[in-house]
């Protein structure tokens, strides 16, 4: 038995994840077409209830769209849907949202130009490797190459400035 995230009703609807997913991609196109009672009706196949009362066509539409390409493509991971709910409360509390802290995994190759030079550093299991040499961070290597105090991650590419753009 799941909970419909949209209704907050309890539905009989299976899982996604089992093996009996269809193959075939939905036609989304197609549900643009369809009026709002047949997007309901769609709605309740799918959710095993009846939509809210009050919701918009549009959000049914987008609702159902979802759903049908989740039949096919399966839900979103575990910790996915842990973030955005931990997001969502974040959202609705007011507190301003934080980035997640991403592991960059080993073996990753990170590149930068930088006055007309390209830097290529190697992310390896507790360093980074840089022209041949292994150094503590990517803060290291920045340093290293710029010869002023920059963020590693940020030199790189990998954060964002305080205004949402990447450096």
């Amino acid at each position: 038995m799941r909970t419909s995230r949209a209704s907050g009703k309890a539905s009989s609807h299976r899982s996604p994840r089992t093996k009996s997913r269809s193959t075939t991609s939905p036609d989304l196109g197609a549900l643009e077409k369809l009026s709002y009672a047949e997007l309901k009706a769609r709605w309740e196949e799918l959710f095993g209830a009846p939509p809210p009362r009050h919701i918009s066509r549009k959000l049914v539409l987008r609702a159902v769209a979802y759903r049908m390409q989740e039949e096919v493509h399966g839900e979103l991971p575990a910790r996915t849907r842990k973030q955005l709910d931990r997001v969502a409360s974040d959202l609705a509390a007011g507190r301003p949202l934080k980035a997640p802290n991403r592991k960059i995994k080993p073996g990753t190759r990170l590149l930068r130009e930088w006055q007309g030079v390209v830097h290529e550093a190697v992310v390896l299991e507790s360093s980074v490797l840089y022209q041949g040499k292994d150094w503590p961070s990517l803060t290291a290597v920045a340093r290293e190459i710029t010869g002023a105090r920059w963020s590693g991650p940020r030199f790189f590419g990998l954060q964002r400035k305080a205004n949402g753009r990447r450096d």
